[in-house]
């Protein structure tokens, strides 16, 4: 007999106690079986796990939402394209409070949490910062109990999964929905007609509306979101793409003809199908924009019919209360199609006339800008816009309209700037909708991410809009929930903050953190935390194993750098900082080298699948690692490790082993970064540019235990004008570097293009202009002072203290609640 058939199966979905919730497992495992009766092994058991948790979470779901319902506190929904949320067993149990509850359940069926949690995928939802803030925020939302809903989309396949071959990055489907997601439900009632293509019919008394084309339908699955220590649960609702029984031509297909009698079914397939489609062709810009639109069509509809079912209870229940009851942020441009639709239901489906509707959008929606890079501020081909969407093309034309004949009327002074200003860019080359502008312009409220960021935006970016809106702009830098990236991932430190505060209050009060200042020279806590982080490293140390075949050593200096691939983000100087450190020590005698700090660089990240440069620059640090780390002579004193498919998982086991991490984009690039606080929270040391959130987190940690170099933001357009006109002097340093790489030490790969990137003084993929070259010399020689700091033991574990003590700022708890009092107007609804 085996432990599982012992444990009586007994249906008891509130179960706290362990031996209740046993049963309740085992209840799963019997009467919502997805695996034959027999098998009960780890996989079988965390899909058992699950759903006893997932009763817990639609209980809390249930209430939280007739709550909501009953009392009609104003809403906001947060429209994003991206969400990485990670697994979720650990955050639920934890949220929930009954962690060691469930981990003494599982005992009784011969299994350890941790083993049973690790069978679980990573949801697929989303690449980077912009979606672990997103999920970040709605753990807040939830936490903060206030009243609060996400929209995605389900994603079948995700980004992609990454491979790390011979020759580089290889892309494959990611496998998260293979069997099934335990933590949706699908919504069948929740279901919203989408449509595309088609035209505009005029009727006698002039009113306009879209007809014609193909419609899908937008099916709601929940993924319900726990609050910390809350009875508050709120909802991330994910819209997948469907077609009907209608839609399935019987006669075609009997016909032969199978695929154009499926034609609209796999058309919906698509949609869904994958995260940021290739967009080279015209398929793809297509496919893309019908993604964004799916968003917003299927979000602002549920989001009007939630309006609507309750205005029957209100006393004038007129469209001027909408955004007194409805806040809709939209997190970047992907959400922008927000706009149009909502002005479109509004006139089209509702009745009401363009200055009414106008009104109510520009008083509901609010938009969060999160780049300052071009390639990121979305513009679409207005071709492709009117084909797809013939009557949203219509409003957009007549809101550019309105702009332009506002500020002729009201600012003759800025008649010049408007071509720039407009959201309707009409060069004849290339006429294209610029998605930015329509934000700026429709949204009552535009936020920037960090300090340094808003502050960008408001003196370069969107300088033209401030000064007809000055109070549109707004700062909010960007936060992480402290319960994933310190309470769960981290536990052993987490204890050690407990322990020495005397409270766990910290959890859901970050600020709280700074009472560890005053035992920053205490050799106990010195002692403690030392051990602490040493178990993290060795646990790290393990997953490279595992995951690489390397063999890293937990005594030498961590240094990580993991974000996205991308050269603004300069893994590229990370990695030639790495090869010029290789050829000195292997220039060093073997008595100089053993005066060396020992130190493991690792680099994780995606490389966009058609963004060449980044991925020679995957390439690069593999084919470094694998001379390195085979060399001898050199390979007690440096490592380095490309940790492959980096996600939320993966994370959180590199985090809270980090001493150093790299946070090095050139200034000004960088919106905020998340990343960073979520570093600075777990003890480790930064060494980084004045840029993004890093600005705030040397604020806030102290100077210091902060590694600075490089140009500064207001630099930067200066030295590319230099470069361009020749004034660039390349450091020798960095000229050694490029050489060696050229010179075939790594291998016969042909990296000429990527340094050739690094070279000339201008033109397209040349002329360094993220600036590599020029910030070189003071990377190399912070580094210098990285290796001479973390030989003072007690010096680097006083500045791992007051890294962590200093990162109360940096909490989504208060990011989100100065976005509810300054930018939605929503207050605390808790679940009595």
């Amino acid at each position: 007999m085996s432990a599982a058939d012992k444990v009586k199966p007994a249906a008891s979905p509130a179960a706290q106690e362990p031996s209740a919730i046993a049963g309740n497992i085992s209840y799963h495992a019997q009467y919502s079986p997805h695996f034959s009766p027999l098998a009960f092994g780890p996989e079988q058991a965390f899909y058992a796990t699950a759903e006893s948790v997932r009763d817990h979470l639609l209980q809390r779901w249930n209430d939280t939402y007739l709550h909501f319902h009953k009392t009609d506190p104003k809403q906001t929904y947060y429209l994003s394209m991206e969400y990485l949320q990670g697994r979720a067993l650990t955050n639920a149990v934890g949220n929930l409070g009954i962690t060691g509850a469930y981990a003494d359940a599982l005992k009784k069926f011969g299994y350890e949490l941790e083993a049973i949690a690790g069978q679980e995928r990573d949801a697929a939802l989303g690449n980077g910062g912009l979606g672990r803030l997103a999920s970040c925020f709605l753990d807040s939302m939830a936490t903060l109990n206030l009243p609060s809903w996400g929209y995605g989309l389900r994603y079948r396949y995700g980004l992609f999964k990454q491979r790390i071959a011979q020759e580089g990055q290889e892309e494959i489907a990611e496998d998260w929905l293979d069997k099934f997601s335990p933590w949706e439900i699908v919504r069948h009632d929740v279901v919203y007609p989408i449509r595309f293509f088609g035209h505009v019919e005029i009727s006698p008394d002039g009113k306009r509306k879209w007809a014609g084309g193909e419609v899908l339908s937008a099916l709601a699955y929940d993924v319900p979101i726990p609050g910390y220590k809350t009875k508050n649960a709120i909802s991330l609702r994910l819209w997948d793409a469907k077609a009907t029984a209608e839609d399935f031509n019987l006669f075609q297909f009997n016909d032969g003809q199978y695929e154009s009698a499926a034609q609209l079914h796999s058309r919906a397939q698509q949609i869904c199908a994958v995260l940021y489609p290739g967009d080279a062709t015209e398929e793809g810009k297509l496919l893309r924009l019908k993604q964004q639109y799916f968003l917003c069509s299927a979000s602002l509809q549920d989001i009007i019919f939630r309006f609507k079912e309750r205005k029957s209870d209100r006393v004038s229940g007129k469209w001027s209360e909408f955004p007194s009851k409805v806040a809709v942020q939209m997190n970047d441009t992907h959400p922008t199609l927000a706009i149009p639709e909502l002005m479109r239901l509004l006139m089209d489906v509702e009745g009401l006339g363009w200055d009414e509707a106008w009104d109510v959008t520009n008083k509901t929606v609010a938009y969060t800008n999160h780049t300052v890079l071009p390639e990121a501020l979305e513009k679409w081909s207005q071709a492709v816009m009117r084909k797809l969407l013939p009557r949203h093309m219509e409003i957009i034309e007549e809101i550019d309209k309105r702009f332009r004949e506002m500020v002729i009327s009201t600012r003759k002074d800025m008649e010049g700037k408007i071509e720039s200003m407009r959201v309707l860019d009409n060069n004849p080359e290339k006429p294209v909708v610029r998605m930015a502008n329509l934000c700026v312009v429709a949204g009552h409220t535009v936020n920037g991410v960090a300090e340094l960021h808003s502050n960008i935006l408001k003196e370069e970016l969107f300088a033209d809009y401030l000064s007809i809106w000055p109070k549109k702009f707004q700062n909010k830098t960007n936060g992480i929930t402290p319960r994933r990236w310190l309470r769960f991932c981290n536990p052993e430190l987490s204890e050690i903050v407990t322990k020495w505060l005397k409270t766990d209050q910290w959890t859901s009060n970050l600020d709280l953190l700074t009472g560890l200042r005053k035992f920053a020279d205490d050799e106990k806590l010195h002692a403690e935390w030392a051990a602490a982080k040493l178990a993290s490293k060795k646990r790290l140390a393990k997953h490279v194993l595992d995951v690489t075949g390397v063999t890293i050593d937990p005594n030498s200096l961590f240094d990580i750098q993991i974000k996205r691939i991308h050269e603004y983000k300069r893994q590229l100087m990370n990695i030639l900082g790495a090869v010029y450190r290789y050829k000195k020590l292997k220039e060093m005698s073997a008595a100089d080298r053993q005066k060396v700090t020992p130190r493991t660089v690792m680099v994780g990240g995606k490389a966009f699948a058609t963004y060449t440069n980044a991925k020679r620059i995957v390439k690069l640090v593999n084919d470094v690692g694998a001379v390195v780390n085979n060399d001898a002579d050199v390979n007690k004193y440096l490592k380095v490790v490309f940790i492959p498919n980096y996600n939320v998982s993966v994370a959180e086991v590199l985090i809270p082993g980090s001493e150093l991490s790299q946070h090095i984009s050139t200034a000004g690039m960088e919106a905020s970064g998340t990343s960073n606080m979520k570093f600075s929270l777990n003890g480790c040391v930064i060494i980084g540019t004045l840029d993004g959130a890093n600005v705030e987190i040397r604020e806030e940690v102290g100077q210091d235990n902060f590694f600075l170099f490089g140009a500064k933001a207001d630099q930067v357009a200066g030295l590319r004008k230099d470069r361009e006109n020749g004034l660039f002097k390349p450091d020798p340093r960095f000229e050694e570097a490029k050489q060696f790489i050229r010179s075939g030490a790594f291998g016969t790969y042909d990296y000429t293009p990527l340094l050739d990137s690094l070279e000339g003084n201008t033109g397209f993929g040349r002329g360094d202009y993220f600036l590599v070259g020029y910030d070189f010399p003071s990377y190399i020689d912070a580094q210098a002072r990285v290796d001479e700091a973390y030989k003072d033991k007690k010096k680097w574990i006083k500045m791992s203290i007051l890294n962590t003590a200093g990162s109360g700022k940096f909490s989504s708890d208060r990011t989100i609640d100065q976005y509810a009092k300054e930018i939605w107007g929503i207050s605390a609804c808790p679940v009595p």
